[in-house]
């Protein structure tokens, strides 16, 4: 049995992600992750990809991998300036998403702590955008 199954499949997942994301163009907590998607190919787009990465990464099919070739956070993540707030930020919608799915039990926990670790290891040192006025193509 895989995590995915654990949530309930490809319906529970899309759901959770869809959660999430309207937690964070909607929360305080999401400001500066909306601000970084924007900066990217926004939130519509993220939608898409983070279902496709999660299906694989909580072991269904492996979309993201079959469009991108990989499934490497770091490298996905390493041109964003990711503080520890951003991460804990994240964590917050997340966590905030899967309780409003009523995803709870050890099997949520286990999630919870595999997504806390992820997210701390994408905390970087790369320079603010704002700082530095350089644009995404």
């Amino acid at each position: 049995m895989t995590m995915l199954d654990d949530i309930g499949g490809d319906d529970a997942l899309h759901a959770l992600v869809n959660t999430f994301y309207d937690l964070v163009e909607t929360l305080p907590e999401g400001a500066n992750l909306r601000r970084l998607h924007g900066r990217g190919h926004g939130i519509a787009h993220a939608r898409v990809e983070q279902v496709d990465f999660m299906s694989g990464f909580m072991g269904g099919r492996q979309h993201y991998r079959e469009r991108h070739g990989h499934m490497d956070v770091k490298e996905i993540h390493a041109h964003v300036p990711i503080r520890l707030e951003d991460a804990e930020n994240w964590l917050t919608c997340m966590d905030r998403a899967l309780t409003e799915e009523g995803h709870a039990g050890p099997h949520i926990d286990k999630l919870r702590a595999v997504l806390r670790r992820v997210a701390l290891i994408l905390v970087n040192d790369v320079p603010d955008w704002e700082d530095t006025g350089t644009r995404l193509p």
